[in-house]
């Protein structure tokens, strides 16, 4: 089964805004604590979770086709 949020669109453009928002936050924050580990720190967190919001949609190979095939029948 997959979560609520997979499958609920305008759930998952509030929390991908959200995080955006919320890493840029964090790049901006830890920019402005220059010449403090913790600030790199951060930084890399701010920036690991803006990779993730903006990394494409992952595609199960396993049932591509099968989905496929429900979605154009024509196509065999």
């Amino acid at each position: 089964m997959k979560a609520f949020w997979k499958n609920n669109p305008a759930l998952r453009i509030v929390l991908m805004i959200v995080l955006f928002v919320l890493s840029i936050a964090l790049v901006v924050a830890g920019w402005k604590m220059t010449g403090q580990l913790a600030g790199l720190g951060i930084m890399l967190v701010g920036v690991a979770l803006l990779l993730a919001v903006l990394a494409p949609p992952t595609i199960d190979p396993l049932r591509f086709k099968e989905r496929q095939k429900e979605s154009f029948p024509w196509m065999k």
